[in-house]
Parts: structure tokens; C-alpha cells; sequence
């Protein structure tokens, strides 16, 4: 039941549009004021379910209705933020506002919960997971994400893995273009397997363009610029707050060369875990990172806390907001990664 509790976010979300004024930056208080600061007193639970629990677990759809049910939320909130734009003027500042808040509820609601369809297998699974990441303007995420990230991880090769004293500024416009350029590589590659020419109505980038090019219209026909331009600062805040995650989880590890000029297999020691109890909650269990590289296609449910993985000393979201501050990230994290012992 605890998962119910991510429904805050949707719900601050939307009082942040309702009420406006110091309401209207909605989930930004819950993500990057509240939880940090419960979490600072909050113990830490590494605990993991049983196997008769998860074996419980395993065929609840409970859990598999609560990711399901963003996609709905998640379009009510752009959509009504939209109209509203058309019918009332706003104010600068809480037009930022109200952006900062809906593009932090697509990062969560939209990308991160598409990341955790995008691993399941089945068509339904595939629609969902493109709908939700169609109002980021991301839908190629899952192709290089699933296909070279997870390959390459903490390796060079990887531009969804921040290098040691990799600043967060930087590695935003290197993963954000790397992210795209081996999008482009994997589905010409693909293509390529088919014998089909790159452009070619089978090319899912470019359909997943056409799809995006068509929202971006949508949210003009209603809104006009002003819903244009909003629609694309929701975009580049949901972006931004996947990356910073992206940054965190992987930051400064790396995989060894072997004696035969191999790179190890992905283990346990590439991905930063972090058992903040509300970060794993309002993130279904990404925070688990370890586990879910072990086996990306485990249920969130099943994540687990693994040992000998590096621990985050704070939650994601504490991280984050360290992380704007490359100084003081790298005063607590580098000695931490130089004094790693590794299994």
C-alpha cells in the first residue's frame, strides 16, 4: 500500500494549478523541499521482502494499476494547464512556476514510470510507456535506453553515465546528445538489418517525431505560442530532472578492463543505490538501481537492496539538489568513490 503515496504527486500537481500564487510550484515542494528534509531524519530501510511476499506480490495487478494510472493524470494535468493558459492571463512568475511544476510530474509521472514499462514485455506495456513519454518530447529514450545503456554502463561509451569530476551542467549537454546519437545509431542499424532505407515509415524515430511534432501543434491550436512555448519548457524541466537522475546513479563508477581486453560484466558496484524510504516510494523503487541493472526486467515491486553496492549518503532528490552545486557534490562524493572497496 505504500506506493499509493506517490499519488501526491499528481495531487500537489494540481493544487499548484488550482490555487496558484505560492501554491502554483506544486510538486517542486514535495519533491525538492519536503522529501529531502524527511529523509535527512527519516531511517534508512534496506530491508527486503520475503519470497513468499514477493511470490504474493508477483501476480497483483494492484501494482501494475498504480503505473497505469499516471498516464491519465499525467495528460489531465498538461491539458488543463493548457486551457487554463487560454481562458486567464498569468503572471510571469507563475507561469515559471506552474511550468517548473508540470515538468517536474512529467519527469516523474511520465518518464520515469514509462522507464519502468519500457522494460516489460508486451504491446500494451510498449503503448503505455511511449504515451507517457510523448509529453517530454523523449519517446526515443527507450531505444537507446534499453539497448546501449544497460549494454555500456559505466563505461566511455555510455553518455547516460557521468564520468568522475563530470560536473552535472556538462554532462547534461553530453548525455542529451549522446542519448540522441545512438537513438539514430541503433534504429539505422536496425533498419539496416531489415534491408530498409533509413527513412522509411518502419523508422520509429521518425514516427515517434511525427507524434511529437503533432502534440507540440495540439498544444498550439489550444494555447497558441504561449501553449507552445509552455509545452516545450515542461519538455526541457522533465528532460533535466531525468538526466540529473541519470547523473546520479552512476556517477564516477566504472567497469574495469580485463586481462583478455574485455570489459567486466555489469555488476552490483556500477550503480549508486539509495534505500530513502520516500524516494523509493515516489520513484517506485529506482532508487534500487543495483538490482534493477542486474535484471531490468524485475518488477519495481521486487527491487532489492543488494549488498556490496555503493550507498548514495543521501536520497535522489537531496542528491539532485547537491549535485547543482558541482563543489560541494564533489567534496562528499569523490573520496567516497576513492575509498570504495570493491567485492
Amino acid at each position: 500500500m505504500k506506493y499509493l503515496f506517490a499519488i501526491f504527486i499528481p495531487i500537489l500537481g494540481f493544487m499548484g494549478l488550482w490555487f496558484q500564487s505560492w501554491f502554483a510550484p506544486g510538486s517542486f515542494y514535495l519533491g525538492f523541499v519536503f522529501i529531502p528534509i524527511l529523509e535527512f531524519f527519516l531511517p534508512i530501510n534496506s530491508t527486503n521482502e520475503t519470497a513468499i511476499i514477493r511470490k504474493q506480490q508477483s501476480n497483483a495487478i494492484y501494482f501494475d494499476i498504480l503505473l497505469y494510472l499516471n498516464l491519465p493524470l499525467l495528460y489531465f494535468l498538461n491539458f488543463y494547464f493548457l486551457f487554463m493558459l487560454q481562458s486567464q492571463p498569468l503572471d510571469f512568475w507563475i507561469w515559471t512556476l506552474l511550468v517548473l511544476n508540470l515538468g517536474i510530474c512529467t519527469g516523474v509521472m511520465g518518464i520515469n514510470v514509462a522507464h519502468e514499462l519500457g522494460h516489460r514485455p508486451g504491446l500494451i506495456n510498449k503503448i503505455f510507456s511511449q504515451a507517457l513519454l510523448l509529453p517530454a518530447l523523449y519517446m526515443h529514450f527507450t531505444v537507446e535506453h534499453n539497448f546501449w545503456h544497460h549494454k555500456y554502463v559505466a563505461t566511455s561509451k555510455d553518455p547516460s553515465s557521468a564520468r568522475f569530476n563530470e560536473s552535472l551542467f556538462r554532462f547534461w549537454i553530453r548525455s542529451i546528445a549522446g542519448v540522441y546519437k545512438k537513438s539514430i545509431f541503433l534504429e539505422a542499424r536496425r533498419l539496416e538489418q531489415c534491408q530498409l532505407p533509413f527513412f522509411h515509415w518502419k523508422n520509429q524515430l521518425l514516427c515517434q517525431l511525427v507524434l511529437q511534432f503533432c502534440y507540440l501543434g495540439i498544444c498550439y491550436l489550444i494555447a497558441g505560442l504561449l501553449g507552445l512555448v509552455s509545452a516545450l519548457g515542461i519538455a526541457l524541466i522533465a528532460i533535466l530532472l531525468l538526466e540529473s537522475i541519470n547523473y546520479i546513479e552512476h556517477y564516477g563508477l566504472q567497469r574495469n578492463l580485463l586481462d583478455n581486453h574485455q570489459i567486466e560484466r555489469v555488476t552490483n558496484f556500477h550503480s549508486w543505490n539509495s534505500d530513502h524510504v520516500l524516494g523509493r516510494i515516489f520513484l517506485y523503487e529506482l532508487t534500487r538501481h543495483p538490482h534493477h541493472h542486474e535484471k531490468a526486467a524485475v518488477k519495481y515491486q521486487h527491487l532489492e537492496s543488494k549488498l556490496h553496492s555503493p550507498q548514495l549518503p543521501f536520497g535522489y532528490p537531496a542528491s539532485i539538489l547537491i549535485a547543482l552545486i558541482p563543489p560541494l557534490w564533489f567534496s562528499l562524493m569523490n573520496p567516497r568513490i576513492n575509498t570504495l572497496i570493491r567485492p
